[in-house]
């Protein structure tokens, strides 16, 4: 037994020795693979710091970019709503973008701080190319009217900043060289009117002078200057469909609604212009400066595929393509039709030509309110004053329109400025002018259906329409050109017809007022 408990002891020393080997061995290699760690983990924790950096200049990076394209977008888009062509439209240009600059912040710690704006960032140009030729917001009041009235487009470059907005302090580089090292972003954005507020419809001027008076002397021997603008009266309605200043022939036109002036365009017809129709706009950022692309309408019909979407203006859709949406109805819907006995409620007698009659006696396609003698019947002047109200010629004849418009005449006046014509017993005196009635009891009021008065809209049934140069001819044929002297104000009295669009001429509007959609430019 001894010997056996010898051998058993033995064994077990052995085994307990060789475990005791194993046991060292183990923690000589940990102690080794610690060692390795240790040195592997330097040169890694580099490389963990070195990516915690990166993400962190690129996260400053970005985000200033971000900042930087915001900045520009919104003050690009302040500065082109107010441009309209004048001194005063880049005057307000500029100080749009100041109070839009400042109220926006940069930077994402502490919330940002304000951004203190400078003018040298902004620059005005005819054309939305980037590099076009830019004229300095600085000087911009400077130049002639001829450029002025053409800078319809702003850009924005953060370049001309100051350097604290679109400078990053980076930390990676910082780290590594133990010096500051700053990187400074730069973003640009141009924005501009795409649209005018015009219907691509074109008429003749009725006369290549811009302003002229009519003198009249009343019975008592006082003389009235009435004003006339390019031919026409203002509170005289007049088909618009049968006039032409150089032939007895009825001449009217549609315009390109996507053509540049100056430029080329493709053949396009009236069965394309629905869309235009509905909204009363142009794809297009003028429609001066250059020559435009007509077409024009044929004698029978011209209004074949356009009187639809023109009646939308009298909640009238139909079939065609406008949505009310997007073309609402106008707020007053009541048509004076003047052919319907007591139509016209204002006016004595109470039924007459649904327009000024048409005549021909001077070789021209006129209206009989044109001829400034007495017509055949009093009811031939058509509906007068519905929307405006005759003016009278300021001194001197070109002076602008101010803001609250020229002075107008009385209803007193109607039997010297209109020779044995109607009178104005009815006239509304609790409104400015018959369209303006709220109410459905004068006769002069129809609101839309239910469905759309909501959304109604003043002064919707005012067409903004082109005067072409028709002297001394006037342009004819498909995708001719023509210049446009002037933007005329018609009102539709009555819905339109295949044959037919019935307007009351309310004045001349400056293009510049009639800037539609503005929006960014690549």
């Amino acid at each position: 037994m001894g010997s056996d408990y010898e051998s058993c002891a033995g064994q077990a020393g052995a085994y307990g020795g060789a475990a005791m080997r194993r046991s060292g061995h183990a923690a000589m290699r940990r102690r080794r693979e610690r060692g390795a760690f240790a040195i592997m983990f330097v040169p890694l924790l580099f490389v963990i710091v070195a990516f915690c950096g990166l993400a962190l200049d690129a996260g400053q990076l970005y985000n200033r970019k971000v900042d930087l394209t915001g900045v520009a977008k919104a003050v690009a888009l302040a500065a082109a709503r107010e441009l309209n062509g004048t001194d005063d439209g880049i005057t307000m240009a500029k100080k749009r973008a100041r109070e839009t600059a400042e109220a926006l912040r940069y930077g994402y710690f502490q919330d940002g701080a304000p951004v203190p704006w400078n003018e040298a960032a902004l620059s005005f140009s005819a054309a939305p190319a980037r590099d076009g030729d830019w004229i300095p917001a600085s000087s911009a009041n400077g130049t002639s009217q001829a450029t002025k009235s053409a800078l319809y487009y702003a850009k924005v470059d953060t370049a001309g900043l100051d350097p604290s907005v679109s400078t990053v302090n980076t930390f990676l580089m910082h780290l590594v060289t133990g010096v500051t090292s700053a990187i400074r972003m730069r973003e640009s954005a141009v924005a501009g009117r795409s649209a005018l507020n015009v219907t691509p419809i074109a008429i003749c001027a009725m006369s290549t002078d811009a302003a002229s008076k009519n003198t009249f002397t009343t019975s008592g021997g006082v003389t009235l200057n009435e004003l006339v603008q390019y031919g026409f009266r203002r509170g005289v309605s007049y088909d618009l469909m049968q006039l032409n200043p150089n032939g007895t022939s009825a001449v009217s036109y549609i315009v390109n609604p996507v053509a540049v002036p100056g430029g080329s365009s493709p053949a396009f017809s009236s069965s394309s212009l629905g869309p235009f129709m509905c909204s009363g706009s142009v794809w297009v950022p003028r429609l001066t400066g250059g020559t435009i692309r007509v077409t024009s309408l044929p004698s029978t019909a011209p209004l074949a595929s356009l009187s639809t979407p023109l009646n939308s203006r009298f909640d009238i859709y139909g079939s065609g393509p406008c949505a009310a949406n997007g073309a609402p109805p106008d707020y007053n819907i009541q048509a004076y039709e003047y052919d319907k006995n007591n139509a016209v409620k204002w006016m004595n007698p109470t039924k007459g030509s649904r327009a000024a009659l048409t005549v021909t006696s001077r070789g021209k396609r006129e209206t009989a309110a044109d001829l400034l003698t007495a017509p055949a019947s009093a009811g031939d002047y058509g509906p007068l004053w519905a929307f405006a109200k005759a003016a009278k010629a300021p001194t001197p004849l070109d002076a602008p329109e101010p803001a609250n418009g020229y002075a107008t005449f009385g209803t007193s006046d109607w039997p010297t400025l209109y020779k044995s014509g109607p009178t104005a017993p009815g006239y509304p005196t609790a409104t400015a002018t018959p369209y303006l009635s709220t109410s459905t009891s004068s006769g002069n009021y129809a609101s839309p259906g239910v469905d759309h008065v909501d959304i109604s809209t003043l002064n919707r049934r005012v067409l903004n329409i082109p005067l072409l140069s028709c002297s001394p001819a006037a342009p004819s044929g498909t995708n001719t050109s023509a210049t446009v002297v002037a933007i005329g104000k018609f009102f539709m009295t009555v819905p339109a017809t295949d044959t037919s669009l019935i307007a009351e001429f309310a004045g001349l509007i400056p293009e510049q007022a009639l800037s539609g959609q503005v929006e960014l430019y690549p």
